[in-house]
């Protein structure tokens, strides 16, 4: 059986940003591994509400803590911006987006998400206004194909879908929080796992070779 990597992403979590750049920089090796990838949009602030879970930023010692964690993981995957003063956003309409591209456009769906990241975290654009989603979509879509994205992501039918998969990921697989993985591999056998630094974790559980963090000493010490 195939090894997988379910990913549920919402663009309104820099924490799903950072995995999305550590998975993508990873690609190829993990193709090569024969891992598959899969990028599935869902709704953050459902998750939370359908799990019971708070944001970091409504809880004091959560949002102060942020500050110094938020930085490190930016140093770490590479990364260097400010948090919007708009954030968070409802971010109901990119996701919405991001659903009918992967359902009608999937081979443009990773660089579609990386628009949509790149344009609110680095450029400071509110995607859920959908004059700044247009110009994340335009990176990638022609101007016809962005108002045929926009016009979908309105649609009862689109609305439906994201709402469905965000229902599912929680109920049927645990989340509480974005990013999620439900990972499946070699044996058949799936498990979850949250957030963008469990990534030695799973390939632990891919049974993925993989040089684990090491300290660097001078002599013959041993670590």
């Amino acid at each position: 059986m195939g090894k997988k990597i379910e990913c549920y992403l919402d663009c309104v979590s820099p924490y799903s940003f950072y995995a999305f750049t550590y998975l993508q920089k990873n690609a190829d090796a993990l193709a090569s591994l024969g891992v598959e990838i899969e990028y599935i949009p869902v709704f953050l602030g459902g998750i939370n509400v359908g799990s019971g879970n708070k944001p970091p930023w409504t809880l004091p010692a959560k949002a102060a803590y942020s500050t110094y964690d938020g930085k490190r993981a930016q140093k770490y995957f590479g990364h260097n911006f400010e948090v919007p003063a708009f954030f968070p956003i409802l971010s109901l309409l990119p996701q919405r987006a991001l659903t009918y591209i992967k359902r009608q456009h999937a081979h443009k769906l990773v660089p579609a998400f990386l628009a949509c990241f790149e344009t609110m975290w680095n450029g400071q654009l509110d995607i859920s206004k959908p004059e700044n989603l247009a110009k994340a979509l335009g990176r990638v879509f022609s101007g016809a194909e962005v108002e045929e994205i926009l016009a979908a992501a309105a649609s009862p039918e689109i609305k439906n879908e994201l709402m469905a998969t965000t229902e599912r990921v929680v109920k049927e697989l645990g989340a509480f929080g974005c990013p999620w993985f439900w990972v499946t591999n070699g044996e058949g056998k799936s498990e979850p796992f949250f957030g963008s630094d469990r990534f030695h974790y799973m390939w632990d559980f891919l049974e993925l070779p993989h040089q684990d963090l090491r300290l660097k000493v001078e002599g013959n010490a041993k670590l």
